[in-house]
């Protein structure tokens, strides 16, 4: 399962004591419903450490864990793993000073921290705003230089305030769960483990010889979503109806081409035919500026991809 952040302005109301502590205990008995699922991946991550939780102004957390029928609550949510603050959820190196997020108008770290490491935003069901099982969130994205000014785009995160909520969302939590299990990716911790499987896992992804380094030397919080991506491209491929889809397949990530200046000057790549090629089409991954390009040559039914890596240029 992702990482569960909680949403840090679901802190910030005045409510009624009573009311407080029944918020609590419904968001935790979420959260332990989500690591009833998948105990070994479910961290909560806070922007301070969960006894010195401020559930609303002037009630600490350590109100809650006297009220009925808290104690066993609180003893198990102290077993989970935590992190805070939500920052410390970002890979070594990773500031994302380029992108901001917003709720209303208000910023919001913790939802912008679980769309950028594609975890789950919880909050106390203080507000009926937060009576929902996703959020739309703002997200603004600093444009490469040629570009200026900066892009808005609207993004959802998946969100829980009570058990109800956790319920629309147990079949991606097992999913995540059992493809952790199925596809070993606790055994697979390195680009170069990764590189190895390559030919058995994507049949239909060819790869430039130079990927092969690419692949190898990437950091290792990029193995998971680069094989991710990976396989969703090989199963789209897979399903592509050449005649209902004169595109292409149907990619399960937003695929965009790359500016004509940036295609000009950095995305032509020698092809596996020895010709030159443009491979200006990419997706992203994440955490950071992670780019994939890539070609797909329907008459091969093949994707050729000619770069993993950061984004080209940077």
């Amino acid at each position: 399962m992702p990482q569960l952040f909680l949403n840090e302005k679901s802190c910030e109301t005045t409510a009624d004591p009573d009311r407080v502590n029944r918020a609590m205990t419904e968001l935790v008995k979420a959260i332990v419903a989500v690591a009833r699922v998948d105990r070994p991946g479910t961290v909560l991550v806070a922007r301070e450490p969960v006894n010195a939780l401020r559930l609303a102004k002037d009630h600490p957390i350590a109100k809650w864990v006297g009220s009925p029928g808290a104690k066993e609550l609180w003893q198990r949510l102290l077993l989970m793993q935590t992190k805070y603050p939500h920052e410390d959820a970002y890979p070594g190196g990773e500031t994302f000073s380029d992108v901001a997020y917003s709720h209303e108008g208000v910023p919001v770290t913790g939802f912008g921290a679980a769309h950028l490491m594609g975890g789950a935003g919880v909050s106390l069901g203080l507000e009926p705003r937060w009576n929902a099982d996703r959020i739309t969130l703002q997200r603004e994205e600093l444009l490469d230089e040629e570009d200026g000014g900066s892009a808005l785009t609207d993004v959802e995160v998946p969100h829980a305030a009570t058990r109800e909520h956790i319920d629309t969302h147990l079949p991606w939590i097992r999913e995540e769960a059992q493809a952790a299990l199925r596809d070993n990716l606790s055994g697979i911790r390195t680009g170069a483990e990764l590189w190895e499987e390559c030919p058995d896992l994507f049949p239909h992804l060819r790869f430039l010889p130079h990927v092969e380094a690419q692949m190898r030397e990437l950091e290792q919080y990029w193995v998971h979503p680069v094989r991710k991506r990976l396989a969703e491209m090989d199963r789209a491929v897979l399903l592509w109806d050449a005649v209902s889809e004169l595109d292409g397949p149907q990619w399960a990530s937003a695929v965009t081409p790359e500016h004509s200046v940036r295609k000009r000057d950095l995305c032509k790549f020698t092809d596996l035919d020895g010709t030159e090629q443009y491979f200006d089409t990419h997706l992203r991954f994440t955490p950071g500026a992670g780019r994939l390009h890539f070609r797909f040559l329907k008459g091969t039914r093949r994707v050729h991809i000619a770069h993993i890596g950061r984004k080209l240029g940077s």
